[in-house]
C-alpha cells in the first residue's frame, strides 16, 4: 500500500457513475445495506475494507485484490459476484443514528490530502435507507435541498 492509498473499513457501492462510501462500525449493516443497494441496480465496489484514492485531485475507491468481488452475506456467507473496478466517491453514508429530521449538510474529509465529500447520517437498517440514498446523491448533485415547504 502506497502512501497515496488509505485501506479503511467501510463499504462501497457504485450507483450509475457515483460512488457511496458506506461507514460504520463492525455490524453496523454496511454489508446488508450495500446488497440492499445492489438489490436495486447498484454494482458492488468493495465489502468491509475498501482502499482510498486519489487521481486527479478527485477521491476514488476499490477493493483490496485479495477481497475483490465477495461480499459477506450474514446468514449466507462469503459469495462472489459482479464488482465495479473503481468509482469515483460522491457521497459518504456514516451508519448508526439518523440526525435530526433537517440536518446541517456535513462534508467528511477523506484521510487523503484535505478532500470533502458531501456526508449523510443513516439507520441502515430501515427499509427506506436505499432510497434515501439515491435521493440524496441526487439532491447534491443537482443542488434540489430546500430549507423550508413554503415556496416562494
Amino acid at each position: 500500500m502506497s502512501d497515496t492509498e488509505k485501506n479503511i473499513h467501510a463499504s462501497c457501492v457504485a450507483i450509475g457513475a457515483k460512488g457511496v462510501l458506506l461507514l460504520g462500525p463492525s455490524g453496523a449493516g454496511k454489508s446488508n445495506l450495500a446488497l440492499r443497494l445492489i438489490d436495486d441496480g447498484a454494482q458492488l465496489v468493495a465489502d468491509d475494507r475498501t482502499i482510498l484514492f486519489i487521481d486527479k485531485g478527485t477521491l476514488w475507491a476499490k477493493a483490496p485484490a485479495t477481497i475483490r468481488g465477495l461480499i459477506e452475506i450474514r446468514g449466507v456467507g462469503i459469495v462472489q459476484m459482479p464488482a465495479r473496478a473503481r468509482v469515483k466517491i460522491a457521497l459518504v453514508v456514516k451508519l448508526g443514528k439518523e440526525e435530526m429530521r433537517l440536518p446541517v449538510h456535513r462534508h467528511w474529509k477523506a484521510p487523503l490530502k484535505s478532500t470533502l465529500v458531501p456526508q449523510i447520517a443513516l439507520e441502515a437498517r430501515f427499509s427506506s435507507s436505499p432510497a434515501k440514498i439515491r435521493a440524496a446523491l441526487r439532491a447534491f448533485a443537482q443542488g434540489l435541498f430546500s430549507d423550508t415547504f413554503i415556496t416562494k
